[in-house]
């Protein structure tokens, strides 16, 4: 039985007000859109208070805050009658490190003989498992009586921690000793825990699915779900956090063997998805990358980058910053998995006649492995590395070993990693293949993507910053190999910039000088000296990605101060620079509230060519090979930063009534409905056709072929450029470009 595939997605984000009784509220007028399954957030019980539902507590429960399993049968029920599937996002890596996880609670109060401790990656033999729960330091708190204990709990305010078994006393201090747990200071989590988590975040603790007990345990209720035709599709969430992905999806397709299974997996440059894989495709973050490389000028982007040196006195690359970003965050937000990962290789070279390295030298040669690693991971597991995996890392360790005295150490942790032999061996290139994704996922999209600011639009989760542009030819080469059943997506609950935020960016490759307009009026304004030219850089980006948003002033203050902790450079989480921060938002409070009293002309030209762009991008998306996931409110205009920017609620009455109206987000709502009713006259067509870029004389298209049947899909930045074919849709911007979809002789 082939799986069916859908004419489209639409992503929701579930919380926040909108639970399963409410959506079934929305179905008809996302049915009439054209779309044929609903793309929904994780349903599973949550920890208190969840926005998103990935801290998850109990995978063997249907959130009741949502509506319980009831209210998911019913909406199940409700979308079926209005022809919709349902695609369920999954989180099988981590799971909330809480005591309101009933498993995680169990093995607080019975410790490594508790029926669940095996759901937990857990490091026992370095001891009780560490709770880095405390705001300050346990002795001080201990002197303070904070601590107390009753009805088999340890307590601290709202903090309750199951106590083992016949360990409750008067003496707090020999109690804490007593148990399978140790209380620490929310400091140690940089270099003192003892579970694995999810990238640097301490609040969740990785799952070990690899054991068959432990994927049932978790996987029961997702498996009940598709087989009662409650739900039609899955998505793995952080697919490369596991042990095994590939080992992972063999076990689920083998479960569910009619089942799509799409998986969140980050293709770094040239990289393809495993083809042992057994998967529909990914979510689509290449597909977003490739429409923006599409989009961008090339010319304008050297004028741009001429400015942005010359303004900001930055000299140096994008691959620099990263380098300089991996170190950054080894040596603190993950400085307890490179301790951890040092610790088990020594354990892999025991007994090696090669060396002897002692502790310094094993972190070194780490260090030097998981910097150089230019993707998430290899997949090296059960037997030796596959010819791509030992290529890859060979690149690794070749770029590794440079200014390195010796590169013994290294060499050697190289055939491990190509060749685990002993468990010790196993299971330090499990960990290092899970550690170099956390890595890169901190340091390039968290941390140097806020530093480098060239070009924001580059700035973006799966794609690159110092590849910003696209060949023709490589562009055709993507579209020709991408895969007719992946996802193809343009903003998601995670992306940057939503997709129309992010074509205003593009737009500033085509209009550098209207940017550098912006730059020296932003330059003037009083205020502006309290802010680095780094940060002014940045801020007129994201301020030109947000002008015209409701609240925008407010909603750019917010972010500038989660861009600037980010960047860890002046201001941190733990220790931010209030002064910075409210500078830099004094400034975008003073930038738009002067483009809201009189906007410049350079502004409303880089409004209307990236109206253009949007508008292109959402053509692309739509025809290119695969099938579009719209992001809830994403038919509308819609201007975003990152999380929690981008989730926050929809107006559901406005969308709803958005086609009838006028302007830009009515346009774009009726070209969404209109293309989508299109993908499902013509799904075979779509599906089957022959896919190319065009890119020349001032206009970029995409174009698909089929049995001498051509449809393309074009910008062009004139409006009287000609077109040779049968329109089905036109759009002319203000500033005179136009985007067109036509059928035409192939």
């Amino acid at each position: 039985m082939t799986p069916s595939i859908p004419t489209a997605t639409y992503r929701v984000q579930l919380r926040d007000g909108l639970d399963f009784d409410s959506l079934s509220s929305h179905l008809g007028y996302i049915a009439d859109l054209g779309i044929s399954h609903l793309y929904l957030s994780p349903i599973f019980t949550a920890g208190t208070g969840s926005t998103h539902g990935y801290d998850i507590t109990d995978p063997s429960q249907i959130d009741p805050v949502l509506g319980g399993a009831e209210g998911f049968r019913a909406l199940a029920r409700a979308a079926q009658a209005a022809g919709l599937g349902i695609i369920l996002d999954i989180v099988p890596n981590h799971t909330a490190f809480s005591p309101e996880n009933p498993w995680l609670a169990d093995v607080l109060r019975h410790g490594p003989a508790s029926r669940y401790a095996p759901q937990f990656d857990i490091d026992w033999q370095a001891g009780p498992l560490i709770l880095p729960f405390l705001p300050e330091p346990f002795e001080k708190l201990m002197a303070e009586d904070a601590f107390s204990v009753s009805d088999g709990m340890w307590r601290m305010g709202d903090l309750a921690i199951p106590l083992a078994e016949g360990t409750q006393g008067d003496d707090l201090r020999d109690v804490h000793q007593a148990q399978h747990w140790r209380l620490a200071h929310s400091d140690l989590d940089r270099d003192g825990i003892t579970h694995r988590r999810f990238f640097n975040v301490t609040g969740l603790i990785g799952m070990r699915v690899e054991d068959p007990r432990v994927f049932h345990d978790t996987h029961a209720l997702i498996l009940d779900l598709v087989r009662q035709g409650l739900v039609q599709g899955l998505r793995v969430d952080h697919i490369d956090g596991l042990v095994d992905p590939a080992g992972y999806l063999r076990h689920l397709k083998a479960e569910l063997p009619d089942t799509p299974i799409w998986v969140e997996k980050i293709l770094v440059r040239d990289e393809t998805l495993p083809p042992e894989w057994p998967t529909a495709g990914t979510t689509g973050y290449e597909a977003a990358r490739l429409i923006a490389r599409m989009l961008t000028d090339g010319t304008g982007l050297q004028r741009l980058d001429a400015d942005w040196r010359r303004v900001t006195g930055n000299d140096f690359s994008f691959h620099a910053e990263l380098i300089r970003s991996k170190t950054d965050i080894l040596d603190n937000e993950l400085a307890a998995e490179r301790r951890q990962l040092a610790g088990m290789a020594a354990d892999a070279c025991a007994g090696s006649t090669v060396a002897q390295p002692g502790p310094e030298s094993l972190r070194e040669a780490v260090t030097a492995l998981l910097v150089a690693m230019p993707r998430y991971r290899s997949y090296v597991h059960d037997g030796p590395a596959s010819a791509e995996d030992r290529a890859l890392i060979a690149e690794v360790a070749d770029e590794a070993a440079q200014g390195l005295r010796s590169d013994v150490v290294l060499r050697m942790l190289q055939d491990i990693i190509c060749d685990p032999q002993t468990e010790a061996q196993h299971a330090f290139v499990t960990r290092f293949q899970q550690v170099s994704g956390a890595l890169l996922a901190k340091s390039q999209e968290d941390t140097a993507g806020f530093r480098w600011t060239r070009f924001l639009a580059a700035n973006e989760v799966g794609a690159e910053p110092d590849e910003p542009t696209v060949s023709a030819a490589d562009a055709s080469r993507f579209l020709a190999n991408a895969s007719p059943t992946g996802m193809v997506l343009t903003s998601t609950h995670d992306t940057k910039r939503s997709e129309d935020s992010r074509m205003r960016l593009v737009a500033i490759s085509h209009l550098p000088q209207d940017l550098a307009s912006l730059m020296e009026d932003t330059g003037s304004l009083p205020c502006a000296r309290h802010v680095t030219p780094d940060w002014q850089w940045y801020l007129l980006q994201s301020a030109l990605a947000l002008h015209g948003a409701q609240d925008a002033g407010d909603r750019l203050a917010q972010h500038m101060e989660k861009a600037m902790r980010e960047a860890k450079l002046t201001s941190f989480w733990s220790n931010p620079d209030e002064n910075a921060e409210a500078a830099a938002a004094d400034l975008g409070h003073a930038i738009l509230d002067r483009w809201q009293s009189a906007a410049p002309p350079a502004l409303d030209r880089l409004i209307a060519r990236g109206q253009s762009l949007a508008m292109a991008q959402l053509l692309f998306k739509m025809i290119m090979p695969g099938f579009p996931d719209i992001y809830r409110g994403s038919e509308d205009q819609f201007l975003a930063l990152t999380d929690p920017d981008n989730r926050l609620a929809v107006d559901w009455d406005h969308l709803s009534d958005l086609p009838k109206g006028d302007g830009f987000g009515a346009t774009k709502a009726r070209w969404t409905r209109d293309l989508l009713q299109l993908r499902g006259q013509e799904a075979a067509f779509l599906q089957r056709a022959d896919a190319g870029a065009v890119m020349d004389d001032g206009q970029v298209a995409i174009r698909r072929v089929l049995d001498g049947r051509g449809l393309l899909a074009r910008w062009a930045d004139r409006a009287d450029a000609p077109l040779a074919g049968q329109p089905v849709l036109t759009f002319t911007a203000s500033d005179g470009s136009r985007v067109d979809l036509a059928w035409v002789q192939s």
